[in-house]
């Protein structure tokens, strides 16, 4: 029956040593691994600003029975309200858009955009680590997907020669209409932590007259004057046609909002479906938004102040770690390459049995070869703890290899040697 036979399914991948599993942070752990960039989802104040907007919330609407709890549908039937509205024209306001549709989350608006916006005959052409929600969106829909090398514009530019050559031999996609061309990038990728180059990215997309959407997952809160994100801060928004700005990371909530054109709003409420058969986002989650909001644009340039110190020191101490060892990363998103699944996860026990808590990214959701130590670096760190992990990091590579403290700096993977090979163990993510 279909028991056994995911039984015989979870077993090959158990034994491949490649079962995920849900893991608990351990108490009294420093916090090397969470989205929480900004420190904001453990803010006091943060939790008290919602507090108090859903006392105001249920004191104003109460008499009609509305306690803030349930949105009771989805936003087409019962689940849409004013105050649901004034948070997506705030949104849209902060965000330089003409509009802000608000999605139960990430995942949901990548989706909806990517599986229903692209009309049959348009190429959709993609950065080849964007995330898995976009792409699971191009796999359900009509268009066709082109990748191009992380990064690499002249890749962009062959893509996009390419697409724009076909369309003009075969002019006419249905509807006597030329198909479109879109390309879809992150702004700030997060495995590798590098931020994308909008401004050549909005070029080459003039220049074969393609749309810009752009994710903001990793850069909201981040970057950007009072956190408006990379886009923002590179002065671009208005050249970029659609961007999602998500809440679970930077900002410490939940939920996401498809920024852009009116037009794009109208079309998705008529034809996104995880939009239009969900129930919607309940009032908290809703409060809560707009509380984090405001607590980011009164904070973020002190927090953004902190992150970036925090992210020099890191990448001063990784200057001095093996050749080839580390990533580049202007972000708060950094990585200690590791070859081999079973070396990374011990790596990472390792660490965390220092109390640190560490995650390993093992193949495949990074090319093998590149498994690595993902390490974020939040607010909430102290440069006392992000000194004392690139201590424990530079013994742990100089035990491997039989060295000296500090004797591995300036060496290579290569003269290192191998982490040790551990029992394949389940990953965290």
């Amino acid at each position: 029956g279909i028991g056994r036979c995911l039984e015989e399914i979870v077993g090959r991948r158990s034994a491949s040593g490649l079962l995920r599993k849900l893991s608990v942070r351990p108490p009294g752990h420093a916090d090397f691994c969470s989205n929480d960039y900004l420190g904001l989802a453990a803010s006091s104040e943060l939790a008290c600003d919602i507090d108090r907007e859903m006392a105001a919330y249920r004191a104003a609407r109460g008499a009609e029975g509305d306690r803030g709890l349930g949105s009771t549908g989805s936003r087409l039937l019962t689940g849409n309200s004013t105050y649901y509205e004034e948070t997506e024209d705030m949104l849209a306001a902060f965000h330089n858009a003409e509009s802000a549709l608000l999605f139960n989350s990430g995942f949901d608006a990548n989706f909806s955009f990517f599986a229903y916006v692209p009309q049959k005959g348009d190429v959709v052409i993609f950065d080849e680590l964007m995330h898995a929600s976009v792409r699971e969106g191009l796999r359900a829909g009509r268009a066709r997907s082109v990748a191009f090398k992380h990064n690499d514009m002249d890749s962009l530019r062959q893509a996009l020669q390419e697409a724009a050559a076909q369309r003009d031999v075969v002019p006419s996609a249905p509807q006597g209409r030329p198909p479109n061309l879109i390309v879809s990038v992150e702004t700030v990728y997060s495995m590798d932590g590098h931020c994308a180059p909008m401004a050549a990215v909005c070029d080459l997309a003039d220049e074969f007259g393609a749309a810009v959407v752009a994710d903001e997952a990793h850069g909201t809160g981040v970057f950007g004057a009072e956190g408006r994100g990379w886009a923002a801060e590179l002065g671009v928004e208005r050249r970029i046609f659609c961007r999602v700005h998500t809440f679970g990371k930077g900002l410490g909530v939940h939920g996401a909002a498809v920024v852009g054109p009116r037009v794009v709003y109208d079309y998705l409420i008529n034809y996104a479906r995880p939009l239009i058969y969900s129930t919607s986002l309940p009032v908290h989650s809703v409060a809560s938004i707009r509380c984090a909001y405001a607590l980011m644009r009164r904070s973020a340039a002190e927090r953004q102040a902190h992150l970036r110190g925090l992210i020099e020191l890191f990448q001063t101490r990784l200057r001095l770690l093996p050749r080839g060892c580390a990533l580049e990363s202007p972000s708060p998103i950094q990585g200690i390459i590791v070859p081999g699944n079973a070396a990374c996860v011990a790596a990472a026990r390792r660490l965390q049995g220092l109390g640190f808590h560490v995650l390993p990214i093992r193949s495949p959701t990074v090319p093998a070869g590149t498994e690595r130590l993902r390490i974020i670096l939040h607010h909430h760190n102290s440069r006392e703890e992000v000194g004392a992990l690139m201590d424990a990091i530079d013994d742990l590579l100089c035990s491997t290899a039989g060295l000296p403290p500090q004797a591995s700096h300036g060496a290579g993977l290569a003269e290192l040697g191998a982490l040790p090979q551990a029992v394949p163990a389940a990953s965290k993510l």
